[in-house]
């Protein structure tokens, strides 16, 4: 695997960001588990059922798709990497399967996730479920509600679903709970984190993971243009899908790399999670990052119309990419992106999920300084079913009545 800038250290730091930040009682096991990760990282057996699985029963290599009628619509040439037709609907899968293989290599029987739009607990139930594995997945009672159609999946996938009702109920609680029932059942139980978050080495074993996104990626661009693009535009929450077709062009400086928040309602605190508007430096859920906290450190509330952004930190790899100047990020309103879904489904047929609009909702603003030459490449990371409710409920609380819809 080709290897970035960006690499960690030992203690998984990336520059400043990044580390072990967790009680003393998670220690030995994420010393463990960075052990074993750096054993099969380097083995071609392991590598070799990976990819056995990705392509059979994931349905890798997903599609590069031309999407002509918006390509017309942005100025640009335009390219979809069809995350959205993996199986279970996500990139979220990726990761998800890999790091069960490596958790069966280790001998564990039980799986514990944490989800918040429900596509990582999607795919872990049934990843868990292929392999004969216990599940439990932990997710915020807000987030229950407003993907309950996940829920559902989950269940019927055999997993337990534990409702979260701490604090604001969404993907931050949940990952609280998920590592305390870590902490307590640490010998027969691997925690699969779904983002580049965490203590080390979660952000560095989930960036390999997607990042076949980006290795795809790029051989189908050079086959389809024989070049490679201008920009590649990802949502990012935690920040998973974008790290995975961001890393394999980190090198190339031809490529700009631009990651998209969620910008909410306003950037004002309480009102978005976008964390380099409006976070600073700080440490959460055992990694140190931006963070979006008050002048006291307590952590501040978020929201987005997305559960999968709705989060307080970013990916630590991420603030080291914007540091360097390598990544650009910026954010997109909850209007913004509701408009951004309409404008895909109705120029493409492709309904895609809320988190992806948002990289969609920042070119469409951006479109007047798009050239007719450049190519676009948009991380399509999900697909929207499983938001359909809450768009529905978006556009009866905001528009007006017999308004035309975004």
């Amino acid at each position: 695997m080709p290897r970035g800038i960006t690499e960690p250290d030992n203690l998984g730091h990336f520059g400043p960001y990044g580390g072990m930040f967790v009680p003393e009682t998670l220690m030995s096991p994420l010393k463990e588990l960075a052990e074993q990760y750096d054993k099969v990282r380097r083995d071609a057996a392991f590598h070799k059922e990976l990819d056995y699985y990705l392509r059979n029963f994931v349905g890798r290599p997903t599609p590069l798709y031309h999407a002509q009628r918006l390509s017309k619509e942005l100025g640009a040439t335009v390219y979809l990497k069809r995350e959205d037709l993996c199986h279970t609907g996500a990139h979220k899968i990726n990761n998800s399967l890999g790091q069960v293989l490596l958790a069966r290599r280790m001998g564990k029987r039980r799986i514990i996730a944490e989800t918040g739009a429900g596509q990582h607990g999607v795919a872990t139930a049934t990843v868990a479920a292929m392999f004969g594995l216990e599940c439990v997945i932990y997710m915020g009672a807000v987030d229950m509600e407003r993907q309950a159609l996940n829920v559902s999946r989950m269940r019927r996938l055999g997993a337990t679903v534990v409702s979260v009702t701490a604090g604001q109920q969404t993907l931050k609680e949940a990952i609280n709970e998920a590592m305390r029932d870590w902490v307590t059942n640490v010998r027969e139980t691997h925690y699969i984190l779904g983002s580049v978050l965490g203590a080390h080495p979660y952000p560095m074993m989930v960036r390999d993971f997607q990042s076949v996104i980006g290795r795809e990626t790029r051989r189908q661009i050079l086959a389809a243009e024989q070049r490679v693009p201008t920009h590649i535009i990802a949502c990012v929450g935690g920040g998973s899908n974008a790290i995975g077709i961001f890393y394999p062009f980190i090198k190339d400086k031809r490529v700009r790399l631009i990651g998209v928040e969620a910008g909410g309602d306003a950037i004002k605190p309480g009102h978005h999670a976008a964390r380099f508007a409006g976070g600073r430096l700080g440490i959460l859920q055992g990694t140190r990052t931006f963070v979006l906290q008050d002048a006291d450190g307590q952590i501040q509330l978020t929201h987005s119309v997305s559960a999968g952004l709705d989060y307080a930190a970013v990916g630590p790899e991420h603030a080291l990419l914007r540091d360097l100047k390598r990544a650009e990020y910026y954010h997109a309103s909850d209007a913004e992106a509701m408009k951004a879904v309409n404008t895909l489904c109705r120029l493409e047929g492709i309904l895609p999920a809320l988190e992806s609009a948002h990289a969609i909702a920042y070119a469409m603003k951006k479109r007047r300084s798009f050239k007719s030459r450049d190519l676009i490449i948009f991380n399509l990371s999900g697909r929207g079913d499983k938001d359909v409710q809450q768009m529905e409920t978006w556009d009866a609380t905001h528009l007006k009545d017999g308004a035309k819809k975004p």
